[in-house]
């Protein structure tokens, strides 16, 4: 099985219990809701307002950049993970979906937000993940990443009592900025804040927000 498959059946075997516990997880993080703020700002500076909210979950960003003014269409892997951010957020629009082949023209987002949805992806596939968010944002579109950091991953077996195959790789921001600009992506902000405590939050968290360039 390749990443995506054991990704999306560990979301698919989680997603309902994964809603009830985190849907609302972002409603007492004034660090994230400020990175977020600024990158819908940041979108509206470029006179469009359309993103994709890649790796979507429940759809909790979907809803919290929609509020900010931006038109936002959430993208899973996980169809079980749809099903709940349809469920949650019945006025906005979900597909599922994957961040390797974006179902989405050359240049025909203004912005494209993957909120600790690549940190499923290995660092050898990365690079291509990078070009595609490049390929889908329009010249002066705005991206905005979220990704725990650190140096090495950590696998994941169990999750709410339910057997799982997830591994969760944590990076460091600089290596991600390079990656980044190779891919025509051009580092504008970042911010790491360091860890609440408690298993879910235990690393610092980056928040990278990178410009394309025109």
């Amino acid at each position: 099985m390749t990443y995506l498959d054991t990704t999306r059946a560990g979301y698919d075997a989680t997603a309902s219990e994964y809603a009830a516990r985190f849907h609302r997880h972002l409603d007492d993080k004034p660090i994230e809701l400020a990175m977020l703020s600024a990158f819908a700002g940041l979108v509206r500076k470029t006179g469009r307002g359309d993103v994709l909210d890649v790796g979507c979950g429940t759809g909790a960003t979907t809803a919290i950049l929609r509020d900010r003014g931006l038109m936002t269409t959430g993208i899973d892997l996980s169809p079980n993970m749809i099903a709940e951010a349809r469920r949650l957020n019945p006025d906005l629009r979900f597909d599922v979906g994957t961040m390797t082949a974006l179902e989405a023209d050359d240049g025909s987002v203004g912005g494209l937000c993957a909120w600790y949805s690549t940190i499923h992806v290995p660092d050898a596939d990365l690079p291509t993940v990078f070009a595609e968010f490049a390929r889908v944002l329009a010249p002066d579109g705005v991206l905005l990443l979220a990704f725990q950091v650190g140096d090495v991953p950590r696998r994941l077996t169990e999750a709410f009592g339910v057997r799982v195959d997830l591994e969760f790789h944590r990076r460091r921001p600089d290596a991600v900025a390079a990656m980044l600009t190779d891919a025509g992506l051009v580092p504008y902000a970042e911010t790491v804040r360091e860890p609440d405590g408690g298993t879910v939050d235990s690393t610092p968290q980056a928040f990278l927000i990178a410009v394309k360039s025109g």
